[in-house]
């Protein structure tokens, strides 16, 4: 079997298999400061999964859950246009416990909302300079994001093993 397979056999006829992908940023700027998100919320006892569908239709840069079930958003800034022109980051609010926006060390910080946390990551790694706000979900909201980045890591997983799953087979959330 090769690595990624570019069809799937159904039987009847031969479909194209779309890529599989682990989540993450497109833009190479937005890469860099990702990998450091995940590092920094690894130093703080959290996994992290990247791009993860809300249940808005929104998708959060990078969530990090805590062992204690702990939820933080992080809004990733890849540079200054980015920040004015996307304004979405309020609808992530009703999703986390705690919601950062990350940037890269050149970014002009003094810009972003105080209302918010904020880290500053590069490829090796980064620092919380200043910690959000807690505004604790309800219990019914925790477990259904919970659950959520539970079954898309899973999915993720599972097309890493087999790419001949078709991305987010019973996930309703869109993972592709």
């Amino acid at each position: 079997m090769t690595e990624f397979e570019e069809h799937v056999d159904n039987a009847v006829n031969r479909i194209a298999n779309p890529p599989s992908s682990p989540g993450g940023p497109q833009s190479h700027a937005a890469r860099e400061v990702c990998r450091g998100v995940i590092r920094v919320l690894a130093s703080h006892g959290m996994t992290a999964i990247a791009e993860l569908p809300l249940p808005n239709g929104r998708r959060a840069d990078v969530i990090g859950l805590g062992a204690d079930g702990m939820l933080w958003i992080v809004e990733i800034k890849s540079c200054l246009e980015d920040f004015r022109t996307d304004h979405k980051w309020t609808e992530y609010r009703e999703y986390s416990d705690r919601l950062f926006f990350a940037v890269d060390p050149d970014f002009p910080r003094e810009i972003l909302p105080d209302d918010a946390g904020l880290i500053v990551a590069d490829r090796y790694g980064g620092e919380i300079l200043r910690l959000a706000p807690e505004l604790r979900l309800p219990a019914p909201k925790r477990k259904a994001m919970t659950l959520r980045i539970a079954r898309a890591a899973a999915s993720r997983l599972s097309v890493q093993l087999d790419p001949t799953l078709p991305a987010a087979v019973g996930l309703g959330i869109s993972d592709a």
